[in-house]
């Protein structure tokens, strides 16, 4: 059985099967999917997948966090865990391949290998990550396995978290005990996560295949100008202290930046709000939330300096004072390069055409990555459209990241 796995292929059409199935489970009228963390769909969604795992003759395993996987053990109870998936979880009215097509694909490699006799060397995990999306706390479940969380991210007293709690709990996940979830690095040999693309590079490209090298960094700011409240009709320009327009310009002059002096970088606003909010009353205070990103994390902080230098200069000239307050800051990851050479490998056996490419979205592999090697491969999406009941990545290519990550397993488990 040493060159037995050399020819060995997916099921597609069980895998396909599983697929349509799965969609059904929080459709939405337009032919979306809303499986939101925690809720019934997405608990019905799991019920489902651990129904799969069984008939397979997997062993089943969730923890603490609520992520829950399907295992396949190896002869060697004291082997390293080579992880793979990613997500059920959805976004309100989302699209229909998105996390869950890199679930089912981990699962059915685990179902081939079984059948196929093959007894790897690692024990083999096809994991469904809790709340990847952000419903309740962004890509939570593998920050709990990597120990990224703590008793403030779950604490009501600290943060308006009873909500989050109440469906913590109702999913049958005690919030005291999230913390036991964590795994201990040495006990994992590496991460492998396959995803849609969610941008078009590689449709526009025509690629089958994308091989994640770089997933980008981000930081999060609340930023607040400040002013001085006045009769909109009888204050002149040179008297007033509008919040807005300090906000305004920083919002185009900060795009201006990020396009003209950081290519690989992106930047974002919104959650734009004044007060008070009359069309007579010059505005006091303009609140904004900033998002930038760029796979590079030196960039990453050059790039925020720069930016709340930015609120400074446009809070000074409209006389305006101005708060920033970070949100949240995530560093870029570079994959291992190893299981990019894998991957690569993989894809030059199964003759299919690919190209590197930096992820401009989090990923359970990002956070992985902090802990274990990890890698990851993108599937492309028809015109890049994602999040949206539109979302489309034809089945031929579904098949085709099957088989690599099947290859790429076999690689270095067998």
């Amino acid at each position: 059985m040493v060159f037995g796995w050399l020819n060995l292929k997916v099921n597609s059409e069980r895998l396909q099967a599983d697929f349509d199935a799965l969609a059904e489970i929080g459709v939405t009228m337009g032919g979306g999917v809303s499986r939101l963390a925690l809720s019934n769909e997405d608990l019905a969604a799991r019920s489902w997948y651990a129904d799969r795992i069984e008939e397979a003759g997997l062993q089943i395993r969730d923890d603490e966090a609520g992520n829950l996987s399907g295992l396949l053990c190896s002869d060697d109870p004291n082997a390293k865990t080579l992880m793979l998936g990613s997500h059920l979880d959805t976004v309100p009215n989302g699209g229909r391949y998105d996390g869950a097509v890199g679930v089912l694909i981990a699962l059915e490699c685990l179902r081939r290998i079984r059948e196929s006799g093959i007894k790897p060397k690692y024990h083999l995990e096809a994991i469904n990550f809790t709340d990847e999306e952000g419903t309740w706390h962004s890509l939570f479940g593998s920050n709990a396995i990597i120990g990224n969380l703590s008793a403030a991210d779950l604490n009501d007293s600290l943060q308006a978290n009873g909500a989050f709690r109440a469906a913590l709990y109702r999913a049958g996940i005690r919030p005291d005990e999230i913390q036991r979830a964590q795994r201990n690095p040495d006990d994992i040999l590496s991460y492998l996560e396959v995803h849609i693309e969610q941008s078009n590079s590689l449709h526009e490209q025509g690629a089958e295949l994308g091989i994640v090298d770089r997933i980008v960094g981000r930081s999060t700011y609340n930023v607040t100008f400040y002013g001085e409240a006045a009769h909109a009709g009888t204050t002149t320009a040179e008297e007033r202290r509008d919040a807005l327009q300090g906000a305004a310009a920083f919002i185009i002059l900060a795009h201006k930046l990020v396009t003209e002096e950081y290519p690989e970088g992106v930047i974002n606003c919104g959650h734009v709000s004044v007060k008070p909010d009359t069309f007579n009353v010059v505005p006091a205070e303009a609140s904004l939330r900033v998002e930038f990103r760029h796979p590079d994390t030196t960039m990453l902080t050059e790039m925020e300096a720069r930016l709340i230098r930015l609120t400074q200069d446009c809070a000074k000239s409209y006389r305006l004072s101005v708060g920033v307050d970070r949100v949240l800051r995530r560093e870029a990851e570079r994959m291992s390069p190893n299981l990019v050479h894998h991957f690569e490998q993989a894809c030059r056996l199964e003759k299919v055409s690919y190209m590197t490419i930096a992820s401009y979205s989090g990923h359970n592999a990002q956070i992985m990555n902090q802990m274990v090697p990890a890698g990851m491969i993108f599937l492309p999406s028809v015109d890049g459209i994602s999040h949206n009941p539109k979302e489309f990545t034809e089945w031929r290519h579904v098949e085709v990241g099957a088989n690599v990550l099947l290859r790429t397993i076999l690689q270095l488990a067998v």
